[in-house]
């Protein structure tokens, strides 16, 4: 398992429900292909059950579906040219699949959003379908599992393929620290000699700064930008604002690293609503809290560090707290909450700001700790299914949070009562025992208890 399952190029608003459909579409398009299905297939049918069905819409779930017919994935796709190329599938009533197989298809009809209808194995469900003359010629259960990662039907008891055998292999936080101390590495050290089991050295680095570019381009591109956001809320944006005034102020304030902090994150975070290009970190929903820690790094403590080496490292480390949700829980708001994406986010960038700060691994893996268990229980709520209230200011919450955790941890001298293994099981456990109306249906708590101003 490698952190670029976590640290993914995408666009917004949702990994999970528009990175993971996108994906999903495309597989299944070119799966259908190598099966020789296109010279006798002549309609299409998808079907979207649990949390895509219910919040679909809000999270352009159907336009990511759509893109990935036509052939697009989420890194490359031109966000310039989506509507226009959604527009002309349902204006014409026929899709080019790959964009070569062109069908009639019906946008009312071949794409049905199951508002009330799940499947078992995970919220998140599509069942595409091909048909031949009115007959079903082949059918297939995709489930988008959190953070832009798919997984077929076919493959949910194997083992991935994609899975090597690394040189640590740690299964939780006591192995990861106990291997850690018995090489005599740090924790991004150790991410790092696993990750040369899939990319040499020098493509990891490349790869990790490529990804904290798009970080960064994704903060400026959130700073210049006005107006409101897109999806019928009416939501102003207020980065753009706040950086002006920010850039005014006269520097006595003490604690005004927080307004930039937020700033970051929110700027992000709009960028996300608005369909724009982000990173998962682990997930568009949460993709303003890693980046804001580290842009405020950078920005405001880094001094005679290399900035390239700093971002390393703190991505590695960040990294590491990751997978450790990934492998032992889970990073999907339809699963277990919003505590499984800003929850784990705020978790990765305490650990990531602790060893910025010099912090023993010991310090570290409290940070990361501390990250969790004050957001254990956050559901996940989206008025409208769009990732905007209160998404975008809960990103900007936990960065905050995150600083305040690694702080608090490198206070101490590592040693706590609660460990990061079973914070992480509790937040699991939470999640599982959460009711589903609190998980990304827009089906209970500020999704319903909300008065239009």
């Amino acid at each position: 398992m490698t952190i670029f399952n976590l640290f993914k190029i995408g666009i917004g608003p949702s990994s999970s429900h528009t990175v993971g459909p996108m994906l999903i579409a495309n597989e299944f398009c070119k799966l259908i292909k190598n099966n020789n299905y296109f010279d006798k297939l002549d309609n299409i049918k998808i079907e979207l059950f649990g949390s895509l069905g219910s919040t679909g819409i809000g999270h352009h779930s159907d336009v990511a579906v759509l893109l990935g017919l036509l052939g697009e994935n989420p890194k490359e796709v031109d966000i310039d040219t989506i509507e226009e190329k959604i527009s002309k599938i349902i204006n014409s009533s026929t899709i080019k699949l790959l964009n070569e197989k062109e069908i009639n298809f019906s946008f009312e009809n071949d794409l049905i959003l199951h508002k009330n209808k799940s499947l078992p194995f995970h919220p998140n469900a599509i069942k595409l379908s091909i048909y031949g003359n009115q007959e079903i010629l082949f059918s297939k259960i995709y489930y988008s599992i959190g953070g832009g990662e798919i997984l077929c039907e076919d493959d949910i008891n194997k083992k991935s393929t994609k899975e090597k055998e690394v040189l640590y292999d740690f299964k939780n936080a006591k192995e990861l620290l106990r291997m850690a101390k018995e090489n005599e590495l740090k924790i991004s050290e150790l991410i790092l000699e696993n990750e040369r089991t899939y990319k040499n050295k020098e493509q990891i680095k490349k790869d990790l700064l490529n990804i904290w570019q798009v970080m960064k381009d994704s903060v400026k591109n959130g700073l210049v930008q006005d107006g409101i956001l897109p999806g019928g809320l009416n939501v102003k944006k207020r980065s753009f604002k706040i950086h002006k005034k920010l850039k005014e102020e006269d520097g006595h304030d003490p604690i005004v690293f927080m307004d930039w902090i937020n700033l970051y994150a929110l700027a992000v975070n709009e960028e996300n609503a608005s369909g724009h290009r982000v990173v998962t970190a682990p997930t568009n929903g949460a993709a303003g809290i890693i980046p804001a820690v580290l842009h405020y790094i950078i920005t405001f403590l880094l001094k005679e560090e290399n900035e390239e080496e700093v971002v390393i490292d703190f991505l590695l480390t960040a990294g590491a707290i990751g997978l450790l949700y990934q492998k032992n829980a889970s990073i999907s708001g339809a699963d277990v909450g919003c505590q499984g994406e800003v929850g784990v986010a705020c978790s990765m960038a305490a650990a990531g700001m602790a060893n910025y700060l010099g912090a023993t691994i010991e310090q570290i893996e409290n940070a990361a700790e501390i990250g969790m268990e004050h957001n254990l229980g956050l559901t996940c709520d989206p008025i409208a299914g769009l990732v905007q209230i209160p998404c975008i200011e809960r990103n900007a919450m936990a960065a905050v949070k995150a600083v305040n955790a690694a702080r608090m941890a490198i206070i101490g001298d590592g040693k706590h009562y609660v460990s990061l293994d079973s914070v992480i099981k509790t937040m699991y456990d939470t999640g599982k025992d959460m009711q589903n109306k609190y998980k990304e249906t827009s089906l209970g708590g500020l999704a319903v208890h909300y008065v239009e101003c």
